[in-house]
């Protein structure tokens, strides 16, 4: 899976899941803002990855995640790991 097919598929379901209009999901923008995401749409989120992509997630890894572009590479990473294990 290219990185343009994962940013694709995580632009898909967040404005289906989070009713957010695409033209705000821009890389430098933040996360968390941008969707209006609290605690539970945080859950919401990790299955939603968990159910797309087939990794788990770690709450942790989502300390360091503030931008549309570091949740793009965050999993675009752990596609990546999963495909070479």
């Amino acid at each position: 899976m290219t990185k343009a097919e994962i940013i694709e598929r995580i632009n898909g379901f967040l404005v289906d899941e989070f009713e957010v209009d695409a033209d705000k999901i821009n890389p430098d923008e933040n996360l968390r803002d941008t969707l209006g995401l609290d605690s539970l749409d945080y859950v919401d989120l990790v299955v939603i990855i968990e159910s797309n992509f087939g990794f788990k997630v770690v709450a942790e890894d989502f300390i360091n995640i503030s931008t549309f572009q570091n949740f793009y590479d965050y999993v675009e990473r752990k596609v990546t790991e999963k495909a070479s294990a």
